[in-house]
């Protein structure tokens, strides 16, 4: 399930992030992340994680992320990976690459499953031409080029890449989620039984009905959530 989750940073916001990072004199080659796979076929600049700058912006990305409904209802966060960010120039890539089944929070070690995987766009897709995020899923390759501070949420299982820049820069945030609820199939599910109960409050369903689904949401929930 591909979830895009428009406005996450509003635009002063994304223009304060955007100054504070490209201030940063700590930006390194991408690949000091990057396992076994990815190494390879990564060329971009990232920001040390561990130094101040990607701790407040990281800081700041979710704090956003913890009040934005659709977020909460599509991920179902149980820990969030400390958000980094990275740019690409003219000619940089990242191929095709399945993101590690776990990460390790570089600042407290502990570790995380990645059930999904995040990016949130700090660019315009008008400052650069190329530098689409592609995910493959059952259904094919799906471009995705959103407007800064808006954000899409993907299978941390997918197959993915980052197309090639050919004009411009392009300027990101990224991180993963381990969910209550491991597999995407259930978490789809019940993010559909979420988004209709919404349907059902704003057109003023019948009251039994929506007690009904919300009794069947959070047993489900019960059923598969992992704390």
């Amino acid at each position: 399930m591909m979830v895009p989750i428009p406005g996450v940073l509003s635009a002063d916001q994304v223009r304060v992030l955007r100054a504070e990072l490209l201030g940063s004199d700590a930006w390194v080659d991408g690949r000091v992340s990057a396992g076994y796979q990815g190494a390879p076929v990564k060329k971009n600049r990232q920001l040390d994680e561990r130094c101040a700058t990607a701790i407040r912006c990281g800081a700041s990305v979710l704090q956003a992320l913890e009040t934005n409904p659709l977020f909460i209802s599509a991920a179902l966060p149980n820990i969030a990976y400390p958000p980094m960010f990275n740019r690409y120039g003219e000619g940089m890539t990242f191929g095709a690459h399945v993101d590690g089944g776990v990460r390790i929070d570089p600042r407290s070690g502990r570790k995380l499953r990645t059930d999904l995987s995040a990016t949130l766009f700090l660019s315009d897709p008008q400052d650069y031409d190329g530098g689409e995020l592609e995910v493959v899923d059952t259904y094919g390759v799906h471009a995705v080029k959103l407007n800064a501070g808006d954000m899409i949420l993907y299978p941390a299982t997918s197959l993915h890449q980052v197309t090639p820049i050919t004009r411009g820069e392009r300027l990101a945030a990224f991180f993963w989620v381990q969910s209550l609820v491991r597999e995407d199939t259930r978490r789809a599910l019940l993010f559909e039984m979420d988004t209709a109960i919404q349907t059902l409050n704003a057109a003023g369903g019948a009251d039994a009905a929506r007690r009904t689904l919300v009794g069947c949401y959070h047993n489900l929930l019960r059923e598969w959530a992992e704390t």
